[in-house]
C-alpha cells in the first residue's frame, strides 16, 4: 500500500514528522524574521496584513513561500541520495504541493475572517446612524470577491492536481501487485483488490490526510485568534466566568462528540470487512458459474446470499442508531457556537461585526477538533480497505 509510492515508508514518514517539526520550530522561533537577512524591509514579520487579497503578497507571505520552497526541496535531495524511488517526485514533491495548497486555503479563511469584523461593524454604524455611504458596501463587498476568486482558482488548481496524485498513486499500488500476482491469483477476491480497492484506498487515504493536514494547519492558525477574542466572552452558559472561554467550549464540547462516535460506530469496521468478504465469495461463485457448468448451482448462491443478507441487516441496524446519533449531534452542533455567545449579547459585551467573526473562527477551531466525527464513516470505510489489503499482502 504505501512501499509501491514512498521510498523506505516507515522511516520516511518519520523523518517527514521531524523535518515539519524542525521547519515549524525555526519558524516559530525566528525564522520567520530571517527574510531581512535578504533585503527584506526591516520589521516586515510585525506589520499589520492588510485585508484582503494583496496580504496574500505581503513580504511575510512571500518569505514564507521562499521558506517552504527551501524546506521542501532539501528533504527531497535528500531522499533522492538516500533512496532514490520511481514515484519520488509524485510522493514527495507531489504531497509537498498537496500541503502548500491547504496552508493556502486555510490563509484564505483567515482573510476572510479578518474581512468579517469591519464589514459587519460598518452594516451595524450604517443601521445605528441612520445610514452610510453605499461605496462603502460595495468596497467591502469586493475586497470579499477578491478573495473568493482567489479560492475558487485555488480549490480548482488542488482537486485538479489531486486528481493525478491519486491515479498515480493508485497505479504504483497496482504495479506492485500486478508483479507478484503469481503469489496472489489464488487468494479470494484478488482481482477486486487489484482492480478496485487500490483505487478506493488510494482516494480515501488522500481524502482523510488532507483533511487531518487541514485540520491541524486551522487549529494552529485559529486558536491564537480564539484566545484573543475569548476576552470579549468572559462568561459560558450554566458555567459561568472561564478563562479563555471559546478555547475551553471547543475542546469539550468537540471532545465529547468524538467519543460518542467512537462507542456507537465501534462495530463498523468489521462488518464493513465482512461485507467485502462475504460479497467477494458470492461474486466468484457467480463468475465461476459463467465457465464452469458444475459451479453457481441455486443452492450454493442461495446460501452465500444468505451470508450477503444476514451482514447487509446487522449493518443497517448499527448504522441506523449511528446516524440517528450522530444527526442529533451535529444538529446540535449548529446551535452551539451561538449559544455559547449568548451571556455576551444578553450583557451587550459584543458588536454583530464580533459576533460574526467570533461565530466563525469557533466554527473552525471546533470543526477541526471534530475532524474525528466528520470523517468516521469513510474512517470505517478505510479501516475495512487495509484489513483487505493486509490480507492480500500477506500472501506476498
Amino acid at each position: 500500500m504505501f512501499k509501491s509510492f514512498f521510498p523506505n515508508p516507515k522511516f520516511f514518514f518519520l523523518s517527514a514528522t521531524i523535518w515539519c517539526i524542525v521547519s515549524m520550530l525555526l519558524w516559530y522561533t525566528g525564522g520567520e524574521h530571517w527574510g531581512e537577512w535578504i533585503g527584506f524591509t526591516k520589521g516586515y514579520a510585525q506589520q499589520e496584513l492588510p485585508i484582503g487579497v494583496s496580504r496574500f503578497w505581503h513580504l511575510s507571505f512571500i518569505w514564507f513561500y521562499l521558506w517552504f520552497a527551501i524546506f521542501t526541496a532539501i528533504f527531497f535531495l535528500f531522499w533522492r541520495i538516500v533512496a532514490n524511488h520511481t514515484w519520488q517526485k509524485w510522493s514527495i514533491l507531489g504531497s509537498a504541493f498537496i500541503i502548500f495548497n491547504i496552508w493556502f486555503d486555510v490563509q484564505i479563511s483567515v482573510a476572510i475572517n479578518a474581512w468579517y469584523g469591519p464589514f459587519w461593524d460598518l452594516i451595524q454604524n450604517m443601521l445605528s446612524n441612520h445610514g452610510g455611504h453605499i461605496g462603502d458596501l460595495y468596497a467591502g463587498t469586493l475586497t470579499f470577491m477578491y478573495i473568493a476568486m482567489v479560492a475558487i482558482f485555488v480549490a480548482l488548481l488542488n482537486t485538479f492536481f489531486v486528481s493525478h496524485y491519486i491515479f498515480r498513486w493508485r497505479t504504483a499500488m497496482t504495479a506492485y501487485y500486478t508483479a507478484h500476482w503469481h503469489a496472489l491469483r489464488h487468494v479470494e477476491g484478488a482481482s477486486q483488490r487489484v482492480q478496485e480497492d487500490t483505487m478506493r484506498f488510494a482516494t480515501i487515504m488522500e481524502s482523510l490526510g488532507v483533511r487531518f493536514i487541514s485540520a491541524i494547519m486551522t487549529l494552529i492558525a485559529f486558536l491564537p485568534v480564539l484566545f484573543i477574542l475569548s476576552k470579549h466572552v468572559p462568561e459560558l452558559p450554566i458555567v459561568g466566568a472561564v478563562p479563555h472561554s471559546l478555547v475551553w467550549a471547543a475542546i469539550v464540547w468537540s471532545v465529547f462528540g468524538t467519543v460518542l462516535m467512537i462507542v456507537v460506530g465501534i462495530k463498523l469496521p468489521g462488518l464493513e470487512f465482512n461485507n467485502q468478504k462475504v460479497e467477494a465469495a458470492y461474486r466468484k461463485e457467480l463468475v465461476y458459474g459463467e465457465d464452469h457448468t458444475d459451479r453457481a448451482d441455486p443452492a450454493t448462491l442461495k446460501e452465500l446470499f444468505d451470508h450477503v443478507r444476514y451482514n447487509y441487516f446487522r449493518l443497517y441496524f448499527h448504522y441506523a442508531y449511528f446516524n440517528l446519533i450522530s444527526n442529533w449531534y451535529m444538529q446540535l452542533d449548529i446551535l452551539f457556537s451561538l449559544v455559547v455567545l449568548f451571556p455576551s449579547i444578553a450583557a451587550g459585551l459584543i458588536t454583530l461585526g464580533l459576533i460574526n467573526q467570533i461565530a466563525n473562527v469557533f466554527d473552525k477551531v471546533r470543526s477541526s477538533f471534530q475532524y474525528l466525527i466528520t470523517s468516521w464513516k469513510t474512517i470505517v470505510e478505510l479501516l475495512s480497505i487495509v484489513k483487505r489489503l493486509k490480507m492480500f499482502e500477506s500472501k506476498i
